[in-house]
């Protein structure tokens, strides 16, 4: 996002509301908003956190250019006190995130914004936009990662992405998620992520028969001769020319690395199997055999319980547009508002949908691990000022089902703040890692799992509950709204 003019990346009543603000006086007003998600995409039983490097940059480069200032008083929507407040824009606030790579759940805040009511108005739809997406594709991806498992997944759907940022900022997520590289060579020079590729059918067209078109790619790319065998015949003619192509190679003294073959159509269980039998009778058994073709976590799984002889999958359009879960749900809410005595004041959202009142008041999260295994045991929401002490017990329910309750003695559990301070002041204090150290990060996370939370139907939930302090307040500020509303 560097270099490039995102003030207007915003809808358009987020700019009504700032005027609003600016003329009656409140605009210096600080305030606290969530950023937040509701329910797993997919169905899963996690998600992973991604985009906050993206989110920085948009912080960062945050300002109203002459053009921006002339195309908004052209709207006639705008006082001009207001249009010349904009030329000096800047975002002075705080925000603290939980860092990239994260294993996350339904309700916690991913983002907390703490600044002028105006600054913290404007960033909401594209810090969402931002959020959202990279979320979304880093969650889809290591799902998919998970049912190919430990095979690698390469990522290639740019051309069917809905355009290129979403095929570029999508591919980094793939990557955060557990992707082993990326056919996008834009998001590797920008990411410094792997690129991977073989060839289409077409190159195998373009030569008078597919044999002298795989002696053509061999002799260019010897060290990563990875042969397209479906063009005409997988089995009769895909497969055996490759084979010729390898024998060739290894009389010649070339050295056989990252070689195989690409399946990209008709049954791939069927044809891998076969495929693998025929490699391994002709002296070939540590060849590569990929596939692609269409595929999600889904099929993967079904190929691998069908025991397909494939080692590396491509995965494309379903990966990269979240194909059954087209958006990741996220929202932005206030949740405290300074008075004029300079205190914050919790502030909650109320729903006929229970799911959709907020929890009030400057909060951060608890991960609370289990001691011996280092696995997640449960999320707690709480106020900002508390602490656990972990020398003493712990009871935990899950905030959806208080009825399930969780005793953890003291000594048998860990803790951990996900929150940290990434804006102070409106000065970055948080250095993004880069994108292969935030997968590492990542793989980590996920190793801290239950199985029952990473399988893809019906995985078990991770409890989030509120502390006790949380809890009540939320009840009071329910109870008295109510109670206020009741007067009327």
């Amino acid at each position: 996002m560097k270099g490039r003019d995102w003030a207007l990346l915003t809808d358009l009543y987020e700019l009504t509301m700032m005027q609003g603000y600016y003329e009656t006086g409140s605009d210096k007003r600080q305030v606290v908003f969530d950023l937040f998600y509701r329910n797993n995409p997919s169905g899963n039983g996690y998600a992973i956190a991604a985009g906050l490097e993206q989110a920085i940059e948009y912080i960062n480069n945050l300002r109203f250019t002459e053009e921006d200032i002339a195309y908004l008083s052209s709207l006639h929507l705008f006082s001009e006190n207001f249009i010349a407040y904009l030329k000096d824009f800047r975002f002075t606030g705080e925000i603290y995130a939980i860092p990239e790579g994260t294993v996350v759940f339904p309700r916690e805040p991913l983002m907390r914004i703490k600044a002028p009511i105006m600054e913290a108005q404007l960033v909401e739809t594209a810090l969402l936009n931002i959020i959202n997406h990279q979320s979304l594709i880093a969650t889809k991806a290591a799902r998919v990662v998970w049912a190919a498992k430990g095979d690698p997944v390469m990522e290639f759907g740019l051309r069917r992405a809905q355009g290129p940022d979403a095929g570029t900022w999508g591919a980094r997520a793939a990557v955060i998620g557990g992707c082993c590289g990326t056919s996008n060579v834009l998001t590797g020079k920008l990411f410094d992520v792997p690129v991977k590729g073989t060839h289409a059918h077409s190159w195998v067209m373009s030569f008078p028969d597919e044999l002298t078109a795989f002696r053509a790619y061999a002799k260019m790319f010897p060290d990563a001769c990875l042969l397209l065998v479906d063009t005409y015949n997988t089995l009769e003619s895909g497969v055996p020319n490759a084979i010729k192509v390898f024998r060739e190679m290894r009389e010649a003294g070339i050295p056989l690395k990252n070689y195989g073959i690409r399946l990209d159509s008709g049954d791939l269980a069927y044809l891998s199997k076969k495929a693998k039998a025929m490699l391994e009778k002709a002296g070939f058994p540590d060849a590569i055999i990929s596939a692609s073709s269409d595929l999600d976590e889904y099929l993967i799984a079904s190929l691998k319980q069908q025991e397909a002889k494939i080692s590396l999958w491509g995965v494309g359009t379903k990966l990269i547009t979240s194909d059954d879960c087209p958006a990741f749900g996220g929202v932005y809410k206030m949740a405290a508002e300074q008075d004029a005595e300079g205190n914050f004041v919790p502030k909650i959202k109320l729903s006929n949908n229970a799911a959709k009142v907020t929890n009030p008041g400057i909060k951060k999260v608890f991960r609370i691990y289990d001691k011996e295994t280092g696995k997640m045991k449960a999320d707690l929401i709480a106020l900002d000022e508390e602490v656990i002490d972990e020398s003493a017990p712990l009871e935990i329910s899950d905030d959806t089902a208080k009825w399930k309750k969780m005793r953890l003695e003291s000594g048998t559990y860990t803790v951990r703040e996900l929150l940290v301070p990434i804006f102070v002041d409106g000065k970055q204090v948080y250095e993004s890692p880069k994108v292969m150290e935030i997968q590492a990060y990542c793989n980590k996370e996920k190793e801290t799992l239950w199985d029952e939370q990473m399988r893809i139907n019906n995985p078990h939930i991770l409890p989030v509950d509120l502390s006790d302090k949380l809890l009540r307040l939320k009840s009071d500020l329910i109870d008295q709204l109510s109670m206020d509303r009741n007067k009327k």
